[in-house]
């Protein structure tokens, strides 16, 4: 497993290639969906931005904090979850959930607004990073594939989850419509 320097070096060089993808699509790019169950490209970022935030990082707070919630060190991962950080990354496969209100990601008001979510959780990932890499390993909060997750498994994740939709983002902009 590598370090939490480590992630946080590749995170950003990870988020450097978002914003570059970013500067080079306008907004009619970033809202067009090919039907109701896909997402535009700004869904994706706003998924991004918001399951960093909410859910990520909010579990490695749990854990940094040993607050309500968190589990004793028995709690284990998934075999999805062990084969996941074995590997350093997700398997190069897309990730579907179905379209629901809960889940699916509003659209963005801008690019700014993407551009500054982007920014507040790279602030944030350096903020957490030396916390995190002096964490107990036995506080864990679960996730919901891959099991109990320790404060470095949910920041690793982060870098790991916006790596893996580096597959989507081509994939979308492959798709868009040529005018």
């Amino acid at each position: 497993m590598i370090s939490t320097k480590e992630a946080l070096k590749a995170f950003e060089v990870t988020v450097g290639r978002y914003f570059v993808e970013l500067e080079n699509l306008d907004m009619e790019q970033l809202l067009e969906k090919k039907n109701e169950e896909e997402w535009s490209i700004g869904q994706m970022y706003m998924h991004l931005i918001q399951s960093a935030q909410f859910m990520h990082l909010n579990n490695v707070d749990r854990c940094l904090s040993e607050s309500e919630g968190t589990l004793d060190s028995n709690g284990e991962k998934t075999e999805n979850g062990r084969n996941t950080y074995e590997s350093g990354s997700f398997p190069p496969i897309r990730i579907q959930v179905p379209a629901s209100p809960q889940y699916t990601p509003s659209q963005p008001e801008s690019k700014e607004y993407i551009t500054e979510g982007l920014r507040a959780v790279v602030e944030r990932m350096k903020r957490t990073e030396a916390a995190v890499s002096q964490a107990s390993e036995g506080k864990k909060v679960l996730h919901p594939g891959f099991g109990a997750l320790n404060a470095k498994e949910w920041f690793l994740l982060v870098e790991m989850h916006y790596r893996h939709h580096l597959l989507q983002l081509d994939r979308l902009k492959s798709e868009l419509s040529r005018v």
